[in-house]
């Protein structure tokens, strides 16, 4: 399997977007793992809401949306489906 990987230094400066990714690997079904990046705000203890999205979006479709739940104390997980 080919896999493409953006360079980190492409998400930096977007407007309204400045929260820093965090990654997780996950299998690739070939026996390798690919990078995932999600974003995880708010506080620890606050009620979860899981934005999930697919492509061709990404979180920084989210990103007004987070600002409104983490105000609320909500913590929120952006992951990609």
């Amino acid at each position: 399997m080919d896999v493409l990987r953006t360079p980190d230094d492409r998400f930096a400066s977007l407007p309204g977007f400045d929260r820093p990714p965090s990654y997780a690997d996950v299998p690739d079904g070939d026996g390798g793992t690919l990078r995932m990046a999600y974003v995880d705000a708010g506080p620890a203890d606050g009620p979860v809401a899981l934005l999930l999205h697919g492509e061709p979006s990404w979180s920084f479709l989210y990103r007004h949306v987070v600002d409104v739940l983490v105000a609320r104390g909500v913590r929120q997980a952006d992951r990609p489906v």
